[in-house]
């Protein structure tokens, strides 16, 4: 069962230093990839082992498994991959975060659907979190949707496309072999839904 966190708690307001790039990967000059709501990374920890040209980054708002996923990437010392805690709208808008002007591409995984309408202002993507990232990230950053929600979907893939920043791509044109997932490894929730024969709902967005 998925621990439901309220990201509009005010425990998330206050921010915790953010590592410089340098810091973070062992090579900071390594295409830059963002997965937000990372939950424990074994999806970024596969991703990582496998894809050495690249630098994962995962963010997450429970606390306790990032701690856990920190501590498990410097026992296995994986040198291109780190976990942020915290809301991840808070830590983008957070100007002394500069990090996402490197990012080349951002995944959001069957995030917290949030099914109540009075529970939608909860949902990772919004508006004002779009209109933030259209802003600072550069022309041709990607971003990447995924869920077995269809409402969910709906409403991800209309926040998204009403930003004239942004343009959706036929991933059956996208080129996935330079992508961040060039052999699309699964997420624990896309094997799960996939074995239960359930439908899933993804999208491909580029900055123009």
């Amino acid at each position: 069962m998925r621990q439901h966190v309220n990201p509009l708690s005010r425990n998330f307001d206050q921010i915790e230093r953010v590592p410089s790039l340098m810091e973070m990967f062992d090579d900071s000059k390594l295409n830059l990839h963002l997965d937000v709501g990372s939950a424990a990374g074994e999806f970024l920890f596969d991703l990582a082992l496998v894809n050495t040209t690249w630098n994962y980054l995962g963010i997450e708002i429970r606390e306790r498994l990032v701690k856990t996923a920190k501590l498990k990437a410097q026992k296995r010392e994986i040198k291109n991959l780190f976990f942020l805690f915290g809301n991840a709208n808070n830590i983008v808008h957070d100007s002394q975060n500069k990090f996402i002007r490197n990012v080349k591409s951002i995944s959001f995984n069957f995030p917290d659907p949030w099914f109540k309408k009075r529970h939608y202002k909860r949902r990772v993507i919004q508006p004002d979190f779009i209109n933030i990232l259209s802003n600072l990230l550069k022309k041709g950053t990607l971003i990447f949707i995924k869920t077995d929600v269809k409402d969910l979907f709906d409403y991800m893939d209309w926040t998204i496309s009403s930003n004239l920043k942004f343009k959706k791509i036929d991933k059956r044109d996208f080129n996935y072999s330079e992508s961040f997932n060039p052999t699309k490894v699964q997420t624990s929730r896309e094997k799960y839904v996939v074995l239960n024969q359930l439908n899933i709902f993804e999208s491909i967005y580029i900055r123009i």
